[in-house]
Protein backbone atom coordinates (compact mmCIF):
# COMPACT_ATOMS: atom_id res chain seq x y z
CA UNK A 1 0.00 0.00 0.00
CA UNK A 2 1.89 3.02 -1.00
CA UNK A 3 -0.94 5.67 -0.85
CA UNK A 4 -0.12 9.08 0.87
CA UNK A 5 -1.93 8.27 4.03
CA UNK A 6 -4.23 11.55 3.24
CA UNK A 7 -6.19 10.00 0.51
CA UNK A 8 -9.38 7.91 1.82
CA UNK A 9 -8.14 4.72 1.50
CA UNK A 10 -11.39 1.98 0.70
CA UNK A 11 -12.13 1.01 4.69
CA UNK A 12 -13.02 4.71 5.52
CA UNK A 13 -16.10 4.63 2.71
CA UNK A 14 -18.11 2.33 4.85
CA UNK A 15 -21.32 3.56 5.36
CA UNK A 16 -22.99 4.40 8.90
CA UNK A 17 -24.79 1.60 9.04
CA UNK A 18 -22.18 -0.81 7.59
CA UNK A 19 -19.91 0.19 10.09
CA UNK A 20 -22.67 -0.51 12.90
CA UNK A 21 -22.79 -3.92 10.96
CA UNK A 22 -18.81 -4.55 11.10
CA UNK A 23 -18.47 -3.66 14.91
CA UNK A 24 -21.70 -6.55 15.48
CA UNK A 25 -19.49 -9.24 13.72
CA UNK A 26 -16.72 -8.25 15.83
CA UNK A 27 -18.35 -8.18 18.77
CA UNK A 28 -19.57 -11.78 18.03
CA UNK A 29 -15.92 -12.78 18.58
CA UNK A 30 -15.70 -11.59 21.31
CA UNK A 31 -18.59 -13.01 23.07
CA UNK A 32 -17.91 -16.27 22.38
CA UNK A 33 -14.26 -15.98 23.21
CA UNK A 34 -15.20 -14.73 26.20
CA UNK A 35 -18.26 -17.55 26.83
CA UNK A 36 -15.60 -20.14 26.39
CA UNK A 37 -13.66 -18.55 29.08
CA UNK A 38 -16.49 -19.05 31.47
CA UNK A 39 -18.71 -21.56 30.35
CA UNK A 40 -16.00 -24.57 31.15
CA UNK A 41 -16.83 -23.60 34.79
CA UNK A 42 -20.67 -24.59 34.76
CA UNK A 43 -19.48 -27.80 33.07
CA UNK A 44 -16.37 -28.84 35.27
CA UNK A 45 -18.64 -31.21 37.69
CA UNK A 46 -20.10 -33.19 34.52
CA UNK A 47 -16.76 -33.51 32.80
CA UNK A 48 -15.06 -34.93 36.17
CA UNK A 49 -17.61 -37.52 36.12
CA UNK A 50 -17.00 -38.35 33.20
CA UNK A 51 -12.90 -37.80 32.25
CA UNK A 52 -12.15 -38.35 35.95
CA UNK A 53 -9.12 -35.80 36.00
CA UNK A 54 -6.46 -35.28 39.09
CA UNK A 55 -7.16 -32.13 40.86
CA UNK A 56 -3.76 -30.33 39.07
CA UNK A 57 -5.29 -31.85 35.62
CA UNK A 58 -8.67 -29.86 36.16
CA UNK A 59 -7.12 -26.57 36.88
CA UNK A 60 -4.95 -27.20 33.96
CA UNK A 61 -7.88 -27.65 32.09
CA UNK A 62 -9.61 -24.87 32.74
CA UNK A 63 -6.71 -22.42 33.13
CA UNK A 64 -4.45 -23.76 30.21
CA UNK A 65 -6.84 -21.76 27.30
CA UNK A 66 -6.46 -18.48 29.17
CA UNK A 67 -2.41 -19.20 29.34
CA UNK A 68 -2.01 -19.74 25.64
CA UNK A 69 -4.13 -16.98 24.83
CA UNK A 70 -2.23 -14.52 27.20
CA UNK A 71 1.04 -15.87 25.94
CA UNK A 72 0.23 -15.51 22.24
CA UNK A 73 -2.07 -12.55 22.40
CA UNK A 74 1.22 -9.72 21.82
CA UNK A 75 2.23 -11.85 19.20
CA UNK A 76 -0.78 -12.30 17.50
CA UNK A 77 -1.65 -8.42 17.46
CA UNK A 78 1.93 -7.99 16.35
CA UNK A 79 0.68 -10.63 13.42
CA UNK A 80 -2.55 -9.02 12.40
CA UNK A 81 -0.55 -5.26 12.21
CA UNK A 82 1.56 -7.28 9.62
CA UNK A 83 -0.48 -9.59 7.61
CA UNK A 84 -3.47 -7.74 7.91
CA UNK A 85 -6.18 -7.77 10.82
CA UNK A 86 -9.15 -9.49 8.47
CA UNK A 87 -7.39 -12.37 7.25
CA UNK A 88 -5.68 -13.20 10.87
CA UNK A 89 -9.07 -12.87 11.97
CA UNK A 90 -11.02 -15.25 9.45
CA UNK A 91 -8.49 -17.58 9.78
CA UNK A 92 -8.37 -17.88 13.64
CA UNK A 93 -12.35 -18.09 14.14
CA UNK A 94 -12.04 -20.92 11.15
CA UNK A 95 -9.90 -22.80 13.86
CA UNK A 96 -11.40 -21.71 16.74
CA UNK A 97 -14.87 -23.02 15.17
CA UNK A 98 -12.90 -26.70 14.39
CA UNK A 99 -10.96 -27.13 17.37
CA UNK A 100 -14.09 -26.67 19.17
CA UNK A 101 -15.10 -29.90 18.40
CA UNK A 102 -12.15 -31.50 19.33
CA UNK A 103 -12.48 -29.65 22.82
CA UNK A 104 -16.28 -31.47 22.57
CA UNK A 105 -15.11 -35.08 22.17
CA UNK A 106 -12.21 -35.38 24.17
CA UNK A 107 -11.46 -38.74 25.80
CA UNK A 108 -9.15 -38.26 28.37
CA UNK A 109 -8.06 -35.50 30.61
CA UNK A 110 -4.33 -34.96 28.26
CA UNK A 111 -6.39 -35.07 25.47
CA UNK A 112 -8.95 -32.29 26.91
CA UNK A 113 -5.81 -30.18 27.61
CA UNK A 114 -4.25 -30.46 24.38
CA UNK A 115 -7.93 -29.47 22.98
CA UNK A 116 -8.36 -26.69 25.28
CA UNK A 117 -4.94 -25.68 24.46
CA UNK A 118 -5.12 -25.06 20.43
CA UNK A 119 -8.48 -23.22 21.06
CA UNK A 120 -6.77 -20.57 23.19
CA UNK A 121 -4.28 -20.18 20.63
CA UNK A 122 -7.50 -19.77 18.15
CA UNK A 123 -8.82 -17.40 20.54
CA UNK A 124 -5.34 -15.13 20.66
CA UNK A 125 -6.13 -14.07 16.90
CA UNK A 126 -9.39 -13.01 17.70
CA UNK A 127 -9.00 -10.70 20.37
CA UNK A 128 -6.71 -8.40 19.67
CA UNK A 129 -7.88 -7.95 15.93
CA UNK A 130 -11.64 -7.16 16.67
CA UNK A 131 -10.12 -4.21 19.03
CA UNK A 132 -7.70 -2.71 16.61
CA UNK A 133 -10.57 -3.13 13.71
CA UNK A 134 -12.70 -0.94 15.74
CA UNK A 135 -9.80 1.83 15.96
CA UNK A 136 -9.59 1.77 12.36
CA UNK A 137 -13.28 1.46 11.39
CA UNK A 138 -14.33 4.42 13.59
CA UNK A 139 -12.79 7.43 12.81
CA UNK A 140 -14.72 9.96 14.72
CA UNK A 141 -13.95 9.95 18.76
CA UNK A 142 -17.25 9.48 20.26
CA UNK A 143 -18.71 6.86 18.28
CA UNK A 144 -15.70 4.79 18.54
CA UNK A 145 -15.69 5.38 22.18
CA UNK A 146 -19.34 4.07 21.66
CA UNK A 147 -18.28 1.41 19.59
CA UNK A 148 -15.54 0.02 22.03
CA UNK A 149 -18.40 0.40 24.89
CA UNK A 150 -20.33 -2.21 23.08
CA UNK A 151 -17.16 -4.27 22.49
CA UNK A 152 -16.36 -4.33 25.95
CA UNK A 153 -20.12 -4.66 27.49
CA UNK A 154 -19.85 -8.27 24.80
CA UNK A 155 -16.51 -8.96 26.61
CA UNK A 156 -17.67 -8.65 29.87
CA UNK A 157 -21.17 -9.88 29.20
CA UNK A 158 -19.99 -13.51 27.94
CA UNK A 159 -18.28 -13.61 30.63
CA UNK A 160 -21.98 -13.44 32.65
CA UNK A 161 -23.79 -14.74 29.92
CA UNK A 162 -21.55 -18.07 29.59
CA UNK A 163 -22.72 -19.64 32.55
CA UNK A 164 -26.72 -18.96 31.53
CA UNK A 165 -25.66 -20.74 27.98
CA UNK A 166 -24.15 -23.55 29.85
CA UNK A 167 -26.44 -24.00 32.17
CA UNK A 168 -28.91 -24.80 29.83
CA UNK A 169 -27.19 -26.61 27.51
CA UNK A 170 -25.78 -28.84 30.66
CA UNK A 171 -29.84 -29.48 31.68
CA UNK A 172 -30.45 -30.80 27.90
CA UNK A 173 -27.24 -32.33 26.77
CA UNK A 174 -23.92 -33.89 27.41
CA UNK A 175 -20.99 -31.56 28.47
CA UNK A 176 -19.58 -31.36 24.82
CA UNK A 177 -22.30 -29.04 23.84
CA UNK A 178 -20.87 -26.25 25.72
CA UNK A 179 -18.26 -26.39 22.99
CA UNK A 180 -20.35 -27.19 20.06
CA UNK A 181 -22.10 -24.00 20.73
CA UNK A 182 -19.33 -22.02 18.59
CA UNK A 183 -20.03 -23.98 15.66
CA UNK A 184 -22.96 -22.01 14.26
CA UNK A 185 -21.54 -18.83 15.95
CA UNK A 186 -18.21 -18.96 13.77
CA UNK A 187 -19.66 -19.76 10.67
CA UNK A 188 -21.72 -17.24 10.72
CA UNK A 189 -19.23 -14.37 11.52
CA UNK A 190 -17.01 -15.59 8.87
CA UNK A 191 -19.44 -15.49 5.84
CA UNK A 192 -20.27 -12.34 6.70
CA UNK A 193 -17.06 -11.47 7.94
CA UNK A 194 -15.89 -11.92 4.42
CA UNK A 195 -18.26 -9.40 2.67
CA UNK A 196 -18.58 -6.78 5.24
CA UNK A 197 -15.02 -6.20 7.28
CA UNK A 198 -12.70 -3.70 5.96
CA UNK A 199 -8.65 -5.40 5.80
CA UNK A 200 -6.69 -2.78 7.54
CA UNK A 201 -2.74 -3.40 8.52
CA UNK A 202 0.23 -1.31 8.77
CA UNK A 203 1.40 -0.15 5.71
CA UNK A 204 5.25 -0.44 6.63
CA UNK A 205 5.43 -3.58 9.08
CA UNK A 206 9.22 -4.78 8.94
CA UNK A 207 9.68 -8.67 9.85
CA UNK A 208 7.60 -11.11 11.98
CA UNK A 209 10.24 -11.88 14.98
CA UNK A 210 9.91 -15.18 15.63
CA UNK A 211 12.46 -14.81 18.59
CA UNK A 212 9.86 -12.29 20.20
CA UNK A 213 7.09 -14.38 19.74
CA UNK A 214 9.00 -17.52 21.53
CA UNK A 215 10.11 -15.10 24.36
CA UNK A 216 6.95 -13.43 25.09
CA UNK A 217 5.31 -17.43 25.08
CA UNK A 218 7.76 -19.26 27.38
CA UNK A 219 7.73 -15.76 30.15
CA UNK A 220 4.32 -15.61 30.56
CA UNK A 221 3.21 -18.83 30.91
CA UNK A 222 6.06 -19.86 33.06
CA UNK A 223 5.08 -16.55 35.47
CA UNK A 224 1.87 -17.65 35.51
CA UNK A 225 2.46 -21.20 35.96
CA UNK A 226 4.35 -20.40 38.77
CA UNK A 227 1.97 -18.27 40.61
CA UNK A 228 -0.69 -21.10 39.85
CA UNK A 229 1.46 -23.63 41.43
CA UNK A 230 2.66 -21.94 44.08
CA UNK A 231 -0.72 -20.60 45.40
CA UNK A 232 -2.07 -24.24 45.21
CA UNK A 233 0.94 -26.51 46.52
CA UNK A 234 2.86 -23.57 47.62
CA UNK A 235 6.72 -22.65 47.28
CA UNK A 236 8.50 -24.75 46.38
CA UNK A 237 12.22 -25.08 44.54
CA UNK A 238 10.10 -25.85 41.11
CA UNK A 239 7.81 -22.85 41.49
CA UNK A 240 10.86 -20.57 42.22
CA UNK A 241 12.78 -21.84 38.84
CA UNK A 242 9.35 -21.14 36.69
CA UNK A 243 9.12 -17.70 38.21
CA UNK A 244 12.65 -16.86 37.64
CA UNK A 245 12.51 -18.20 34.36
CA UNK A 246 9.77 -16.36 33.53
CA UNK A 247 10.69 -13.09 34.59
CA UNK A 248 14.23 -13.94 32.63
CA UNK A 249 12.54 -14.19 30.05
CA UNK A 250 10.11 -11.26 29.69
CA UNK A 251 13.53 -9.03 30.83
CA UNK A 252 14.96 -10.60 27.60
CA UNK A 253 12.16 -10.02 25.37
CA UNK A 254 12.19 -6.30 26.55
CA UNK A 255 15.44 -5.97 25.87
CA UNK A 256 14.69 -7.17 22.29
CA UNK A 257 12.43 -5.09 21.58
CA UNK A 258 14.21 -2.10 22.71
CA UNK A 259 16.78 -2.97 20.37
CA UNK A 260 14.82 -4.30 16.74
CA UNK A 261 13.67 -1.71 14.36
CA UNK A 262 10.17 -3.20 14.01
CA UNK A 263 9.68 -4.65 17.40
CA UNK A 264 6.62 -7.12 18.18
CA UNK A 265 5.82 -4.82 20.74
CA UNK A 266 6.59 -0.88 20.59
CA UNK A 267 7.75 -0.85 24.86
CA UNK A 268 7.92 3.31 24.47
CA UNK A 269 4.19 3.01 24.83
CA UNK A 270 4.35 2.08 28.27
CA UNK A 271 5.94 5.98 28.38
CA UNK A 272 2.96 6.95 28.34
CA UNK A 273 1.19 7.10 31.49
CA UNK A 274 -1.98 7.13 30.75
CA UNK A 275 -1.30 3.65 28.71
CA UNK A 276 0.36 2.03 31.56
CA UNK A 277 -2.34 3.00 33.88
CA UNK A 278 -5.12 1.49 32.15
CA UNK A 279 -2.88 -1.19 31.39
CA UNK A 280 -2.90 -1.82 34.89
CA UNK A 281 -6.41 -1.25 35.66
CA UNK A 282 -7.57 -3.65 33.17
CA UNK A 283 -5.37 -6.50 34.92
CA UNK A 284 -6.73 -6.20 38.36
CA UNK A 285 -10.45 -5.44 37.06
CA UNK A 286 -10.51 -8.82 35.71
CA UNK A 287 -8.55 -10.28 37.99
CA UNK A 288 -11.63 -9.77 40.58
CA UNK A 289 -14.12 -10.32 38.14
CA UNK A 290 -13.25 -13.67 36.86
CA UNK A 291 -11.91 -15.11 40.06
CA UNK A 292 -15.39 -13.94 41.65
CA UNK A 293 -17.54 -15.41 38.84
CA UNK A 294 -16.18 -18.35 38.97
CA UNK A 295 -15.98 -19.20 42.30
CA UNK A 296 -19.60 -17.85 42.70
CA UNK A 297 -20.39 -20.86 40.12
CA UNK A 298 -19.71 -23.22 42.08
CA UNK A 299 -20.53 -21.41 45.39
CA UNK A 300 -24.27 -21.69 43.84
CA UNK A 301 -24.23 -25.27 42.68
CA UNK A 302 -22.44 -27.05 44.98
CA UNK A 303 -23.14 -25.09 48.36
CA UNK A 304 -26.02 -23.84 47.69
CA UNK A 305 -27.76 -26.55 45.52
CA UNK A 306 -29.22 -24.74 42.52
CA UNK A 307 -29.20 -26.17 39.43
CA UNK A 308 -26.35 -25.33 36.60
CA UNK A 309 -29.30 -23.68 34.68
CA UNK A 310 -30.43 -21.61 37.83
CA UNK A 311 -26.71 -20.94 39.09
CA UNK A 312 -25.93 -19.51 35.52
CA UNK A 313 -29.41 -17.00 35.51
CA UNK A 314 -28.17 -16.10 39.28
CA UNK A 315 -25.01 -14.98 37.73
CA UNK A 316 -26.79 -12.30 35.30
CA UNK A 317 -26.66 -8.79 37.38
CA UNK A 318 -23.35 -9.11 36.51
CA UNK A 319 -23.60 -9.47 33.18
CA UNK A 320 -26.55 -6.65 33.32
CA UNK A 321 -24.09 -4.00 35.27
CA UNK A 322 -21.46 -5.08 32.68
CA UNK A 323 -23.35 -3.74 29.78
CA UNK A 324 -25.06 -0.43 31.04
CA UNK A 325 -22.15 0.69 32.76
CA UNK A 326 -19.82 -0.41 29.62
CA UNK A 327 -22.44 1.99 26.71
CA UNK A 328 -22.30 4.91 29.58
CA UNK A 329 -18.76 4.73 30.64
CA UNK A 330 -17.60 7.04 27.67
CA UNK A 331 -20.47 9.65 28.54
CA UNK A 332 -19.30 9.27 32.22
CA UNK A 333 -15.27 9.95 31.68
CA UNK A 334 -16.07 13.25 29.23
CA UNK A 335 -18.61 14.51 31.96
CA UNK A 336 -16.65 13.74 35.18
CA UNK A 337 -13.02 12.64 34.09
CA UNK A 338 -10.96 9.45 33.16
CA UNK A 339 -9.61 8.80 36.69
CA UNK A 340 -13.42 9.15 38.63
CA UNK A 341 -15.10 6.59 36.39
CA UNK A 342 -11.81 4.24 35.81
CA UNK A 343 -11.32 4.41 40.35
CA UNK A 344 -15.07 4.18 41.26
CA UNK A 345 -15.37 1.12 38.83
CA UNK A 346 -12.46 -0.37 40.75
CA UNK A 347 -13.65 0.77 44.34
CA UNK A 348 -16.96 -1.04 43.93
CA UNK A 349 -15.41 -4.59 42.58
CA UNK A 350 -13.25 -3.99 45.41
CA UNK A 351 -16.33 -3.37 48.17
CA UNK A 352 -18.22 -6.04 46.30
CA UNK A 353 -15.30 -8.59 47.21
CA UNK A 354 -15.48 -7.03 50.90
CA UNK A 355 -19.07 -8.14 51.03
CA UNK A 356 -18.34 -11.53 50.31
CA UNK A 357 -17.08 -12.12 53.24
CA UNK A 358 -21.04 -11.69 54.66
CA UNK A 359 -21.91 -14.74 52.60
CA UNK A 360 -22.75 -17.53 54.50
CA UNK A 361 -24.36 -21.31 53.49
CA UNK A 362 -27.51 -20.23 53.18
CA UNK A 363 -27.78 -16.64 51.90
CA UNK A 364 -30.58 -15.31 50.61
CA UNK A 365 -30.76 -14.61 46.57
CA UNK A 366 -30.85 -10.90 46.79
CA UNK A 367 -27.77 -9.95 48.64
CA UNK A 368 -25.63 -11.72 46.08
CA UNK A 369 -27.38 -10.68 43.30
CA UNK A 370 -26.87 -6.87 44.48
CA UNK A 371 -23.07 -8.03 45.18
CA UNK A 372 -23.59 -8.99 41.70
CA UNK A 373 -24.33 -6.16 40.18
CA UNK A 374 -22.22 -4.10 41.59
CA UNK A 375 -19.07 -6.18 40.32
CA UNK A 376 -20.43 -5.74 37.00
CA UNK A 377 -20.91 -1.82 36.89
CA UNK A 378 -17.77 -1.61 38.47
CA UNK A 379 -16.23 -3.81 35.28
CA UNK A 380 -18.24 -1.85 32.57
CA UNK A 381 -17.29 1.45 33.93
CA UNK A 382 -13.35 0.43 34.47
CA UNK A 383 -12.92 -1.73 31.29
CA UNK A 384 -14.23 0.34 29.10
CA UNK A 385 -12.80 3.74 29.87
CA UNK A 386 -8.90 1.78 30.26
CA UNK A 387 -9.34 0.35 26.62
CA UNK A 388 -10.86 3.82 25.52
CA UNK A 389 -7.74 5.63 26.78
CA UNK A 390 -5.30 2.70 25.40
CA UNK A 391 -6.51 2.41 21.94
CA UNK A 392 -6.55 6.34 21.84
CA UNK A 393 -2.67 7.05 23.20
CA UNK A 394 -1.33 5.21 20.11
CA UNK A 395 -0.97 5.88 16.16
CA UNK A 396 -3.31 4.27 14.25
CA UNK A 397 -0.54 1.27 12.74
CA UNK A 398 0.68 -0.07 16.37
CA UNK A 399 -3.83 -0.43 16.84
CA UNK A 400 -2.99 -4.11 16.48
CA UNK A 401 -0.15 -4.08 18.90
CA UNK A 402 -2.07 -1.83 21.86
CA UNK A 403 -5.12 -3.79 22.23
CA UNK A 404 -3.27 -7.04 22.42
CA UNK A 405 -1.56 -5.58 25.17
CA UNK A 406 -4.85 -4.68 26.64
CA UNK A 407 -6.75 -8.32 25.57
CA UNK A 408 -3.17 -9.65 27.27
CA UNK A 409 -4.05 -7.70 30.54
CA UNK A 410 -7.19 -9.58 30.44
CA UNK A 411 -6.42 -12.15 30.09
CA UNK A 412 -3.21 -12.08 32.29
CA UNK A 413 -6.24 -10.86 34.99
CA UNK A 414 -8.64 -13.48 34.07
CA UNK A 415 -5.93 -16.25 34.86
CA UNK A 416 -4.15 -14.82 37.79
CA UNK A 417 -7.91 -14.20 39.10
CA UNK A 418 -8.69 -17.83 39.01
CA UNK A 419 -5.25 -19.18 40.17
CA UNK A 420 -4.96 -16.68 42.91
CA UNK A 421 -8.13 -16.22 44.65
CA UNK A 422 -8.49 -19.67 43.25
CA UNK A 423 -5.52 -21.22 45.14
CA UNK A 424 -6.10 -19.07 48.41
CA UNK A 425 -9.87 -20.82 48.42
CA UNK A 426 -8.26 -24.13 48.04
CA UNK A 427 -5.50 -23.62 50.26
CA UNK A 428 -8.08 -22.77 52.97
CA UNK A 429 -10.51 -25.54 51.51
CA UNK A 430 -8.29 -28.41 51.72
CA UNK A 431 -7.38 -28.22 55.64
CA UNK A 432 -10.80 -29.56 56.89
CA UNK A 433 -11.45 -32.09 59.63
CA UNK A 434 -13.14 -34.57 58.23
CA UNK A 435 -15.86 -36.72 60.47
CA UNK A 436 -15.19 -38.91 62.41
CA UNK A 437 -14.67 -42.64 60.57
CA UNK A 438 -14.47 -41.52 57.09
CA UNK A 439 -12.07 -44.15 55.22
CA UNK A 440 -8.73 -42.58 53.46
CA UNK A 441 -9.81 -42.78 50.21
CA UNK A 442 -13.05 -41.21 50.69
CA UNK A 443 -11.25 -38.16 52.75
CA UNK A 444 -8.58 -38.09 49.99
CA UNK A 445 -11.41 -37.62 47.25
CA UNK A 446 -13.42 -34.77 49.41
CA UNK A 447 -9.84 -32.59 50.08
CA UNK A 448 -8.96 -32.53 46.35
CA UNK A 449 -12.60 -30.58 45.13
CA UNK A 450 -15.96 -29.60 46.36
CA UNK A 451 -17.51 -31.30 43.23
CA UNK A 452 -14.47 -34.17 45.07
CA UNK A 453 -16.23 -34.43 48.56
CA UNK A 454 -19.94 -34.43 47.11
CA UNK A 455 -19.39 -37.08 45.02
CA UNK A 456 -16.91 -39.38 47.52
CA UNK A 457 -20.03 -38.92 50.02
CA UNK A 458 -22.40 -40.55 48.12
CA UNK A 459 -20.44 -43.63 48.63
CA UNK A 460 -21.07 -43.61 52.61
CA UNK A 461 -23.97 -43.85 54.65
CA UNK A 462 -26.58 -40.97 54.97
CA UNK A 463 -25.71 -39.46 58.06
CA UNK A 464 -22.03 -39.82 57.53
CA UNK A 465 -22.16 -38.72 53.94
CA UNK A 466 -24.24 -35.42 54.80
CA UNK A 467 -21.72 -34.53 57.65
CA UNK A 468 -18.75 -34.69 55.39
CA UNK A 469 -20.56 -32.58 52.54
CA UNK A 470 -21.90 -30.17 55.51
CA UNK A 471 -17.90 -29.95 56.57
CA UNK A 472 -16.88 -29.73 53.15
CA UNK A 473 -19.26 -26.45 52.31
CA UNK A 474 -18.23 -24.68 55.52
CA UNK A 475 -14.73 -25.12 54.68
CA UNK A 476 -15.34 -23.98 50.55
CA UNK A 477 -16.86 -20.59 51.92
CA UNK A 478 -14.04 -20.21 54.48
CA UNK A 479 -12.21 -20.41 51.76
CA UNK A 480 -14.29 -17.95 49.83
CA UNK A 481 -14.30 -15.43 52.43
CA UNK A 482 -10.30 -15.53 52.75
CA UNK A 483 -9.91 -14.70 49.13
CA UNK A 484 -12.79 -12.51 48.78
CA UNK A 485 -11.36 -9.96 51.29
CA UNK A 486 -7.74 -10.11 49.67
CA UNK A 487 -9.40 -9.29 46.49
CA UNK A 488 -10.79 -6.26 47.94
CA UNK A 489 -7.84 -4.57 49.50
CA UNK A 490 -6.10 -5.08 46.48
CA UNK A 491 -9.23 -3.60 44.46
CA UNK A 492 -9.42 -0.61 46.93
CA UNK A 493 -5.22 -0.18 46.61
CA UNK A 494 -5.57 -0.03 42.85
CA UNK A 495 -8.25 2.37 42.83
CA UNK A 496 -6.40 4.65 45.09
CA UNK A 497 -3.67 4.12 42.49
CA UNK A 498 -5.47 4.53 39.14
CA UNK A 499 -6.89 8.31 41.09
CA UNK A 500 -2.82 9.39 40.70
CA UNK A 501 -1.94 7.49 37.22
CA UNK A 502 -4.89 8.76 35.21
CA UNK A 503 -4.40 12.37 36.49
CA UNK A 504 -5.26 15.09 33.52
CA UNK A 505 -6.27 11.92 30.79
CA UNK A 506 -8.86 12.50 28.94
CA UNK A 507 -10.74 10.77 26.22
CA UNK A 508 -10.62 12.53 22.63
CA UNK A 509 -13.50 14.55 21.52
CA UNK A 510 -14.67 14.90 18.45
CA UNK A 511 -13.61 13.53 14.65
CA UNK A 512 -10.05 14.50 14.03
CA UNK A 513 -8.95 15.16 17.36
CA UNK A 514 -5.34 13.72 17.99
CA UNK A 515 -2.75 13.60 20.69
Amino acid sequence: MTAPLSTPTPHEELSRSGRWIALSVLVLAVLLVAVDATVLGLATPFLSEDLKPTGTQLLWIGDVYSFVIAGLLVSMGSLGDRIGRKKLLLTGATAFGLVSVLNAYATSPELMIVARALLGVAGATLMPSTLALIRNIFHDARERSVAIGIWGAAASAGAAVGPVVGGFLLEHFWWGSVFLINLPVMAVLVVVGVRLLPESKNPAPGPWDLASVGLSLIGIIAVVYAIKEGAVHGVSWGVGAAAVAGVATLAWFVRRQLTLTSPLLDMHLFRNRGFSAAVLADLLTILGLAGLVFFLSQYLQLVQGRRPLEAGLAELPAAIGAVVAGLLAGRAARRFSVRAVVSGGLAAIGLALGAITLVGQNTGYPLLGAILLVVGVGAGLAFTVTADVILSSVPKEQAGSASAVSETAYELGAALGIALLGSIVTGVYRGFPVPEGTPGPVADAAHESLGGAVEAASTLPGQAGAELVAAAQRAFVDGLHTASSIGCVVLVATAVAAWFLLRGQRLEDGAGAHH
